[in-house]
């Protein structure tokens, strides 16, 4: 919220901007007939990492355990959701937001989606500098493609900081303490629910206590709570005259070990955001996330299923290996969840009709008995 103040000073616009964002949420909020179906829109992350130190170089294990916690998080696949309150667990949601890591740079080169920067600058403050190569940092890319998330070394106790929807391009994203990820050193803070606290902010969502006395975080089904909640409180711990604070919510500020929970109204928060209209609906079509076709048809040791073509709007054929007969195969698709998406049919001669998917990307896995295949395609 400060640097949301400062931003606001520094950009009169700015209050313009996100009062009309909040128009847009609170329409859509509330004609749900009219709001975007429940398909999952798949975020392409660029990890920026920025150290001063080899403790700072954050390993690509931890980037992945720290993408595999959004995920987990966002899905309400997390090991933890089942310790939500009884009184909470009628609203406790998934979302419609899952991430993966950039597999295309804005100039369509193939990445790992990692950014990798040494800087002379022992740790950064909120304002900003992280996020510019000019000042020791690691220039964004554009926002309207991909997540930012910047992991270095804060200064005065920071865990970290988000913009919220509307503010400037060069600055949009999330930043880290870099020891904050899944295995890292902030003790009590390092199961990776800081990046999922701060995306829940990047997404539209404020501090479940509205930031005043009992105030309002414009979430319905969120209990109205006198403050925020750290360390990890027993519930219920009844403030406002609630019925116990939802401080195992991710928008709280309790340990990484006991917040667990985002609401459905929070959820359809940030469903707005990708309708029709919304602030980050650009980010439904981005092509961050899908390898550029020259690196998909080189991926690893020679593939032995060629797929075609890609992306498939109808039909994807599969060319098998010579040695092999098509039948021998069975084929299944999958969403980047690892649900089986039953309504890709394969015909048993090499083609699978995908028209039924919606648009996105997709795992085929494909197996004889003896091997098991598994590549990625995108429906369009």
């Amino acid at each position: 919220m400060d640097v949301l103040q400062a931003q606001l000073a520094a950009d009169p616009t700015l209050a313009q901007r996100m009062s009309a964002i909040e128009r847009h949420t609170a329409h859509m909020v509330a004609n749900s007939a009219v709001n975007r179906a429940n398909a999952v829109v798949t975020i392409p992350v660029v990890v920026h990492v920025v150290y001063n130190t080899a403790a700072q170089n954050v390993t690509q294990a931890q980037i992945d355990a720290q993408l595999r916690v959004l995920n987990e998080d966002f899905a309400k696949t997390n090991a933890d959701a089942s310790l939500v309150p009884s009184l909470f667990t009628s609203v406790a949601s998934g979302t419609n937001v899952q991430f993966v890591l950039a597999k295309r740079t804005p100039t369509g080169a193939a990445t790992t989606g990692v950014v990798r920067r040494s800087t002379k600058t022992r740790s950064f403050s909120s304002n900003d500098f992280v996020k510019y190569t000019s000042r020791g940092g690691s220039d964004a890319w554009p926002s309207d493609q991909y997540l930012n998330l910047w992991l270095c070394n804060l200064g005065n106790g920071l865990l970290g900081y988000a913009q919220f929807p509307g503010g400037a391009a060069a600055t949009d994203g999330v930043v880290c303490l870099f020891s904050s990820v899944p295995g890292g050193t902030a003790s009590n803070y390092n199961k990776g629910r800081t990046a999922t606290h701060e995306v829940g902010h990047w997404l539209n969502l404020r501090h479940i206590w509205g930031d005043a006395s009992c105030g309002n975080d414009l979430v319905s089904d969120t209990p109205t709570q006198q403050t925020s909640n750290g360390g990890c409180p027993a519930f219920p711990k009844v403030t406002c005259g609630n019925q116990g604070d939802m401080s195992m919510n991710y928008m709280d500020y309790t340990y990484d070990a006991c917040m667990y929970m985002f609401s459905a109204g929070q959820s359809s928060r940030m469903d707005a955001l990708f309708a029709a209209g919304g602030s980050r609906a650009s980010l439904n079509t981005s092509l961050g996330g899908t390898a550029p076709r020259a690196a998909l048809a080189t991926m690893g040791a020679a593939p032995k299923v060629a797929m075609y073509p890609n992306p498939a709007s109808n039909v994807l054929n599969l060319t098998m290996p010579r040695t092999e007969v098509a039948t021998t195969w069975n084929v299944s698709v999958y969403d980047l969840r690892g649900h089986e998406m039953k309504q890709a049919a394969y015909n048993g001669q090499g083609q699978v009709n995908v028209a039924q998917l919606p648009k996105g990307l997709y795992q085929i896995t494909l197996s004889n008995g003896e091997q098991t295949l598994r590549q990625r395609f995108e429906k369009q």
